[in-house]
């Protein structure tokens, strides 16, 4: 069975390296061992050192120097916006309050559908948008090295 050992950053790979791709929820992209099938049925063995929180876009490296793209399979989120900057901040540490991912875009932030949290939201005057895309949240502060892939790991 084929290996991939090792993660490159995306951007960090030549695209013409590429001979699969695995479509991945958040979840199931926080990964050590695992055996995956790839779109065009390449079946590998993912054996990381340690967990790691793969990123929409990343590529795993095989053990004969080829790539498995990571791509985001979309879920259904809500996007966060607010009037200024200062109450984007506050609306951030009320989710963070509650320990809920959160990813930033841009000047909004998105989370996990979850009524409870959008009512919420809406209390505090958020402006909420229902979005189906790739979720890749914030590794959190204990999760320094949780995502490894310089350009050089492959």
């Amino acid at each position: 069975m084929r290996r991939a050992s090792s993660v490159m950053s995306k951007g960090n790979f030549e695209q013409t390296r590429i001979v699969d791709r695995v479509v991945l929820d958040a979840g199931e992209r926080h990964r050590r061992r695992i055996v995956l099938t790839g779109e065009r049925g390449t079946i590998f063995l993912l054996d990381l050192p340690q967990a790691v929180a793969l990123r929409d876009g990343d590529g795993l490296v095989l053990d004969d120097g080829s790539v498995i793209r990571v791509t985001g399979r979309p879920e259904p989120l809500i996007e966060i916006a607010a009037a200024s900057a200062h109450e984007l901040a506050r609306l951030a540490w009320h989710i963070g309050n509650r320990h809920t991912d959160v990813q930033v875009v841009g000047d909004k932030l998105r989370i996990r559908r979850d009524h409870v949290l959008e009512a919420m939201l809406r209390g505090l005057g958020a402006e909420i948008t229902p979005v189906e895309a790739p979720f890749d949240p914030e590794p959190g502060a204990y999760a320094a090295h949780a995502h490894i892939g310089s350009g050089n790991d492959g």
